[in-house]
């Protein structure tokens, strides 16, 4: 982990987002409001604030940017992997000009 000073909220958030990757940031504040500002404004696919590095399984883990493709763990991993289809049968008799 990486801790450097900086002047201003939007100074920091600048030299963070400055960066090709977007995995995650950490946030350590005691004002919650800069917590949800910082975070809105961070290009990271995940954001810790007073913590870091919690990886729960049932959470989405995932980047942006160059931080690679897609996400893991939690319901967005099945849309990696699957191909949603919609398929109607109808099993009995069809009133269709078309039959």
């Amino acid at each position: 982990m990486t801790i450097l000073e900086f002047e201003s909220t939007d100074e920091v958030i600048s030299r963070a987002n400055a960066t090709p990757y977007g995995l995650a940031a950490g946030v350590f504040t005691k004002d919650l409001r800069r917590a949800h500002r910082a975070s809105a404004a961070l290009d990271a696919g995940t954001v810790w604030v007073n913590n870091y590095n919690l990886t729960p399984v049932e959470v989405p883990w995932g980047g942006f940017k160059a931080s690679g493709i897609g996400f893991e763990n939690g319901p967005e991993t099945m849309m990696q992997w699957t191909r949603p289809k919609t398929v109607y049968i109808e099993m009995g008799d069809v009133d269709s000009p078309y039959a």
